[in-house]
């Protein structure tokens, strides 16, 4: 098989003071482990507006080197002097934090809504062993990146019951910060609207997998109630080098908050990473708000990610390369364009090159963080040699370094 050289430019912005490249090499051929007496940052903290923004010591910690660095960002002091804002977060991820839980039943929920939800209902009279709980929608994202060995940060609502007690300390153990989205102590109520957000995956016994939420049976997102970016969620993206945000993310937040995440990440400096998901088509085809929202994501996004089916959902385009061109066209500010093709790999298409990465070969156990278009094992932590092989990567990636990648 032959070997091509493509130069990928970094989809995020790096200043002067950025190290100078490592020369070109195999994609899968990373350098020697680092030393584990390298400085590494294993915590970050800003106060903002009466809350603290934390990033929890990582068990992850060896990969956690000080990369930091200033951006275009700035905040005005209190004598009324600018001063830049350090970019200490690698990844905030925006909405869509839920608890799944996975269970195996005897027939698949029922297709009428009403029968639906009555089903929900007595799965919800009596809540699972923990056993079955998961971590999951954006969780996975931030818990894939903080296995990378970035600082990550999870901006999203979680309740204060058992579930949202769960998801902290999932999060927690992570080495990743929790950021609400609401600065009140007092909004966590024993109403409904502000639980945590609850997802039955459901298994009968020819493997056929079934979904159940609370936001399948409601027009209106599941924390509407939250109207405005608080102090500590504009402070988070402020810090975030990316925000990294998917389709799920309208089933809990509404389309005006996310356009004001989006608008405020651009003026501050930090790059976007949309995932339009399944939900892109239906986003598509949504109320005004939502298709308003989501052609913001497709304009002002440094970085889209999508399969193969939902780029041709969104342009018409039954091509990947073709569709992939048409979204890197529209977008004012969409650096890259990947195209996931399963089995066989992703599509990177800029606006000099096309690029294609081959498949891992991995056990996948679970997976949610196709921006970095690899998957590993989410069960267990990764090893030392995995570790560094995609930390490299994912510093290669933010860098713009040669890659030699298969044609």
């Amino acid at each position: 098989m032959n070997l091509n050289t493509a130069t990928l430019k970094s989809p995020i912005l790096s200043p002067p003071s950025h190290p100078t490249p490592i020369p070109p090499r195999l994609l899968l051929n990373p350098p020697p482990i680092p030393s584990p007496y390298r400085p590494y940052c294993s915590s970050v903290s800003g106060v903002c507006s009466g809350g603290v923004v934390a990033v929890f010591p990582s068990k992850h910690n060896q990969l956690r080197h000080c990369t930091s660095f200033f951006c275009s960002a700035s905040t005005t002091t209190s004598d009324g002097y600018s001063r830049p804002v350090v970019k200490d977060i690698d990844v905030a991820t925006l909405g869509n934090l839920c608890v799944d839980i996975v269970l195996s039943v005897p027939q698949l929920p029922p297709p009428a809504p009403e029968d639906r939800k009555a089903y929900m209902e007595q799965l919800s009279s009596c809540p699972p062993d923990k056993q079955f709980w998961e971590a999951g929608g954006n969780c996975n994202s931030a818990i894939a990146a903080a296995r990378l060995g970035l600082h990550c940060a999870a901006i999203g609502h979680v309740g204060d019951e058992i579930y949202g007690h769960f998801l902290l300390d999932v999060l927690k153990n992570e080495g990743i910060g929790m950021v609400g989205m609401v600065e009140d102590a007092d909004v966590n109520s024993s109403n409904a609207s502000y639980e945590t957000l609850l997802c039955w995956v459901l298994v009968d016994p020819l493997q056929r997998h079934g979904f159940c939420s609370r936001a399948d049976f409601s027009k209106e997102p599941a924390f509407n109630w939250v109207t405005e970016l608080s102090g500590e969620v504009k402070m988070a993206i402020r810090r975030s080098k990316i925000l990294f945000c998917n389709g799920y993310g309208f089933d809990d937040l509404s389309p005006a908050l996310i356009m004001a995440a989006i608008d405020y990440a651009v003026e501050v400096g930090t790059s976007i990473f949309f995932d339009p998901g399944p939900r892109g088509k239906s986003l598509s085809r949504g109320s005004p708000e939502e298709r308003l929202a989501l052609n913001k994501f497709l304009q002002k996004s440094d970085v889209l990610l999508l399969t193969s089916d939902e780029a041709e959902s969104l342009t018409g385009i039954n091509d990947p390369v073709l569709a992939g061109q048409k979204l890197l066209n529209r977008g004012a500010r969409t650096k890259w364009v990947v195209v996931k093709m399963g089995a066989r790999g992703s599509i990177i298409i800029t606006r000099s090159s096309i690029s294609c990465a081959p498949a891992f070969k991995e056990q996948v156990h679970q997976y949610h963080i196709c921006w970095l278009t690899i998957c590993i094992k989410l069960d267990t932590p990764p090893t030392s040699g995995e570790c560094c092989r995609y930390s490299w990567m994912w510093r290669q990636l933010c860098s713009g370094h040669c890659f030699r990648i298969y044609p």
